[in-house]
């Protein structure tokens, strides 16, 4: 039995061109070397893209990035609760009033953003500071030369580095005299405000006006006050700082001439501390006793630890600093000797810190030394 294929695969070679010729039409563009395809009449026309119709199309255009939020000081005040006007006599007083209190808050917004900046500022500078004391510090632990004038240099380093500071301590105490200034007035805006509900003419709407307004001069009192306390506490706190850290440059600062960290054995045993009654004085107790029986006595770092204790248990004590000459031999030039060693004492200390105004110069002579001394007593 034959089978006659030859009309079904007629039918499919037909069905077959008749796809591929829908596909060219539709799909494809018309191999006829014509540039622009023809357009089907029952073809969708598409509206250039707006970057089509850019004339410059290297430049593209973006939607602006946001804004980083900015840094909200944790003293800001929120802004002053608008009202309408009344009209009344009282109206007009509660607007003045509200007037003040908004340029007031706007100068406590700005004194407390310039506050903060100061600490960030005075806590890098320190940061910076003690990296070069310890790297001071390390050095002379172990020893080095004498006048090392790497560590010369990192000690002049260090010198501006706590300038700095006490820069920015300075800066503070300006700023301080404005707060104080700002919660005066703040106290003075909220006395006015609570006198205002006393005067005649108001009508309900200004007393609830008022009320709002008292709510908001009571804020800014406290705000301002509490920036005055915060100013206050680190002006103090920095002041010390800075006094004991000029010390402590100054006893780096002998430490590097002598290569190493004063205050030895050797060097302890020409200053004591007193522990009994003090023969010239007739029983007042020497905070420090010392004897000047050689050259070069090296007494600066015990005295310094002798007076930072002090300073630490009772911070406004003054000091007495008595030079005692003997009455033996050259009378007259062992006192000017006594006087010239009490003028190096006074300069120690004030190079630790200790202001002048705190330290009291006087002379005797005593037939109970044997050499020139200088005691320091407490005030």
């Amino acid at each position: 039995m034959k089978f006659n294929i030859t009309r079904p695969l007629t039918v499919s070679a037909i069905l077959l061109l008749a796809n591929c010729s829908f596909v060219d039409d539709k799909l494809l563009p018309p191999l006829t070397g014509d540039e622009t395809p023809a357009t089907s009449a029952t073809g969708v026309a598409i509206a250039p893209s707006d970057a089509e119709g850019n004339p410059d199309p290297t430049l593209t255009t973006t939607a602006p990035a946001p804004a980083m939020a900015e840094k909200v000081s944790r003293f800001q005040l929120p802004a002053i609760t608008s009202a309408p006007s009344t009209g009344t006599v009282v109206g007009e007083r509660v607007e003045g009033l509200r007037g003040e209190l908004a340029g007031l808050q706007q100068r406590i917004n700005q004194h407390s953003a310039q506050f903060e900046e100061l600490q960030a500022a005075t806590a890098a500078n320190s940061q910076q500071y003690h990296g070069t004391m310890a790297a001071i510090n390390a050095r002379l632990q172990i020893g080095t030369t004498k006048g090392n004038p790497i560590l010369i240099n990192q000690w002049n380093d260090a010198q501006k580095g706590l300038e700095k500071i006490a820069d920015d301590v300075s800066q503070m105490n300006g700023l301080a005299n404005n707060v104080s200034a700002d919660a005066n007035e703040a106290g003075y805006l909220l006395d006015s405000t609570k006198s205002t509900f006393e005067l005649s003419g108001a009508i309900e709407e200004d007393h609830r006006q008022l009320t709002v307004l008292e709510d908001e001069a009571s804020r800014t009192s406290v705000i301002a006050n509490r920036l005055l306390n915060q100013l206050s506490g680190d002006i103090t706190r920095q002041t010390s700082y800075v006094g004991a850290e000029r010390a402590n440059l100054t006893n780096l600062s002998d430490a590097i001439k002598n290569g190493g960290f004063l205050g030895s054995a050797g060097s302890r045993n020409y200053l004591k501390t007193s522990s009994v009654s003090d023969p010239v004085t007739g029983g007042s107790n020497a905070l420090v006793i010392i004897r000047f029986d050689r050259e070069d006595v090296a007494y600066e770092q015990a005295l310094y630890e002798a007076v930072s204790q002090t300073m630490q248990q009772r911070p406004q004590s003054s000091f007495d600093v008595v030079s005692i000459s003997p009455l033996q031999g050259d009378v007259a030039a062992n006192q000017a000797q006594s006087a010239r060693n009490a003028e190096k004492v006074l300069r120690s200390l004030t190079n630790m810190g200790l202001p002048a105004s705190r330290v009291n110069l006087s002379a005797t002579s005593n037939t109970q030394v044997a050499a020139n001394e200088v005691h320091i007593f407490v005030r």
